[in-house]
């Protein structure tokens, strides 16, 4: 009998297979993102034992202006459409989770910010080719308004990337005598404010199993002035008001925060099937004289696990591409539809996790070893659906919306 081989599927098979016809622009992103894989895999190991980014990698995610996918085109981003977005991101993530996902934080911020900050400032702030931002768009810090811009006290979770980056975005409550002001809809009024690396500080929280790579800690400052110029109401006014029509930036907001986070549950999927396809060619099992991708157990597992990444993954690139398309038109979207973006990515995050589970359960103990790479992306895999923006809690809600109800939700 002829051995087995594993399975080979190039890059660029995976990420073809649901799209339209990209521009060259973004095709060439795609490939830059590709190209990187091999340093990023090369940093993984580092990144898992320091708990953050090696510098090296930031910097080359950075110089091939991956972070600037979604920045506005008139502060030199591509601003890209939303599902090659997600495409660079399965890249990076598929060579390394950690690293997709500080891209897919440093995309989002850059994208986001650059649309709301003060025009001048964004200006000489996205100049520097090297521009790395984290942040924490919940509001955990206060500002209380000063002469010429607020001072600012707070302490944020979650920072990703924040030892590579050169500014944090922060979300804080306005506070005017100790109490926030809140308008007729007993709303508080919520700013961000963008702080320099040497005005913040990292606290070192980041103690944790899956995506330790990230360098998640909190950033916190204390009553620290952050003038106007650097002060944004990112939530509160659209991003037209700063010049910015173009349909991602008319995008609803709370769908480009769920949608990016589906490439970095996808391409750690993609990357457990694919060392399971190559263990399990080379793996012959204790009281086997066949290897184990001749277990009937093990081809199971691979089908299923194929099956339910592939028609998760494809049901966002439909729903994401329609929700572009409407806006692009200059519609507005229906709650429905973004009812069905936000389902179609909370349940991607979820099948990308079912499907990493069966290959890793069908491993057998080999991938129950620290530095298998199928126990890294069992663990990592998990942290992306407990994001708020894909958790499954929002089934619930977009199920109401699909009968008619009334969400109960602040998201749809």
């Amino acid at each position: 009998m002829p051995p087995v081989k594993p399975r080979s599927v190039e890059p660029g098979q995976y990420t073809a297979g649901v799209t339209r016809e990209l521009p060259p622009h973004d095709q060439a992103l795609i490939g830059r993102a590709r190209d990187l894989a091999p340093l990023m895999r090369e940093c993984a190991d580092e990144a898992e034992r320091e708990r953050r980014l090696p510098k090296r990698a930031a910097e080359a995610l950075a110089a091939a202006e991956l972070y600037r996918v979604a920045a506005p085109r008139s502060l030199g981003g591509a601003e890209t459409h939303a599902l090659t977005q997600i495409r660079v991101i399965e890249e990076i993530s598929r060579a390394d989770g950690a690293a997709g996902w500080n891209l897919m934080i440093g995309i989002e911020n850059l994208g986001f910010l650059g649309a709301a900050l003060d025009r001048r400032t964004a200006e000489r702030i996205y100049a520097d080719p090297a521009l790395i931002v984290c942040g924490a768009l919940n509001p955990l810090g206060r500002a209380i308004r000063a002469d010429g811009g607020y001072r600012v006290t707070g302490q944020w979770p979650f920072a990703s990337g924040c030892q590579n980056s050169q500014f944090f975005w922060g979300q804080c409550i306005v506070e005017e005598h100790a109490e926030p002001p809140r308008d007729a809809g007993g709303r508080v009024r919520l700013v961000e404010a963008l702080v320099p690396a040497d005005e913040f500080e990292i606290v070192d929280t980041w103690n944790v199993s899956g995506l330790r790579g990230t360098g998640s800690h909190d950033i916190r400052v204390a009553d620290l002035f952050v003038p106007d110029e650097r002060v944004t109401s990112a939530m509160a006014s659209a991003p037209r008001e700063a010049g910015e029509t173009g349909t991602l930036f008319r995008l609803p907001p709370f769908s480009r925060l769920a949608y990016n986070k589906v490439g970095v549950a996808t391409g750690i999927a993609r990357a457990a099937l694919d060392h399971f396809a190559e263990l399990a060619a080379s793996k012959t099992p204790r009281a086997s004289a066949r290897p184990l991708a001749e277990r009937p157990t093990a081809q199971l597992a691979m089908a299923e696990a194929e099956a339910e990444l592939g028609s998760s993954r494809a049901w966002v690139f439909e729903t994401v591409g329609e929700l572009w398309d409407t806006v692009e038109a200059g519609r507005t979207p229906t709650i429905e539809q973004r009812a069905r973006v936000q389902l179609a990515c909370s349940n991607a995050a979820s099948a990308a996790v079912r499907a990493v589970e069966r290959v890793h359960a069908a491993a057998g103990t080999s991938a129950n070893f620290i530095g298998h790479p199928l126990e890294r992306c069992f663990r990592d895999v998990q942290v992306v659906r407990q994001h708020i923006m894909v958790s499954p809690q929002w089934f619930e809600a977009a199920g109401r919306v699909l009968l008619g109800l009334d969400s109960h939700s602040p998201l749809l």
